[in-house]
């Protein structure tokens, strides 16, 4: 190496928190791609994915995580708060994600898992752009430092983008000299099948009311790749009388969600696709171990 060339860092960063306080949106604006759904609603991510950032001299690899919750105790709520934990072992950063001028039992809870770590913690406070009188966020964000010895607080916009990029600079001086674990065009470790299917999932989520998105998940039946894409998907609730929901009057919502979800898979994909929704019932999938493994969940031991 010259004396002129930087060594090359190269580390994993999990992104966590609460549900609905900004992770996704966070990674998504720093890849530049969307890789992670995102809507209004909490719990709207359920497993941990990985978002590879190239750059000349760095590669980072940030981990995305369900939000921590507390108060449910369905398999699939123990699932995503287990994700959420496993994403902090064996990384090199922790980016703590909270929300200007809120904190919740909910975010303490994290942070109390915070406290066994031993890498450095960068708290990112989301949101605060949005604070009209700046002399209140100064108390808060004294209030975060006294609750623990964060490397860093940085406050940022996930929404708008704003201080992402000194964000992922600090990030960065935390990383070991190392060569790259991803080849440079690699974004994710998630196939195109799964981020299909989260795809129709967050036009689920998007498309129907506070509680029915989750009791519904998705699965590929078939995808086929070639000049037009044909993929068919069941869309899974719990209950009979769910179903209907899902499909809405004369089919409306159903061909709504697939029109909305074929146009991003088509965006990602660049190409054309043909796609097929069923709607079928696995009564209490939810809350069976076995079915959420069959569905693709994995890491459920110890539950």
């Amino acid at each position: 190496m010259s004396e002129k060339e930087s060594p090359t860092v190269c580390g994993f960063v999990a992104i966590v928190g609460r549900p609905n306080v900004g992770k996704s949106t966070l990674l998504n604006h720093i890849l530049g791609e969307k890789i992670s759904i995102t809507s209004r609603k909490p719990q709207t991510t359920r497993h941990r994915l990985l978002g590879v950032k190239t750059l000349e001299n760095a590669q980072i690899v940030y981990v995305d995580t369900p939000g921590m919750h507390i108060g449910k105790k369905r398999a699939l709520n123990q699932y995503m708060n287990k994700e959420a934990r496993l994403a902090l072992i064996d990384v090199d950063v922790i980016i703590f994600m909270v929300e200007s001028l809120k904190w919740t039992e909910e975010d303490q809870l994290v942070l109390d898992i915070l406290l066994k770590v031993k890498c450095p913690v960068i708290l990112a406070v989301n949101k605060a752009d949005v604070v009209i009188e700046k002399t209140e966020l100064f108390p808060y964000l004294k209030m975060l430092s006294e609750k623990f010895n964060f490397s860093d607080i940085i406050p940022v916009s996930a929404k708008r983008g704003k201080n992402l990029e000194a964000l992922a600079q600090k990030v960065m001086t935390y990383l070991p000299e190392s060569p790259h674990y991803f080849p440079e065009h690699q974004i994710t470790d998630r196939s195109i099948q799964f981020r299909i299917a989260e795809i129709i999932r967050e036009k689920i989520i998007r498309g129907l009311g506070e509680e029915l998105p989750y009791t519904t998940t998705v699965e590929l039946e078939a995808y086929e790749p070639g000049t037009v894409t044909f993929i068919n998907a069941i869309i899974w609730v719990e209950r009979e009388g769910q179903k209907p929901i899902v499909i809405g009057k004369n089919g409306e919502r159903i061909k709504e969600i697939g029109k909305r979800a074929r146009l991003d898979i088509e965006k990602m994909l660049h190409n054309k696709v043909h796609l097929k929704l069923w709607v079928k019932i696995r009564d209490g999938w939810s809350d069976d171990k076995k079915a959420l493994q069959n569905l693709g969940y994995i890491d459920l031991t110890d539950l």
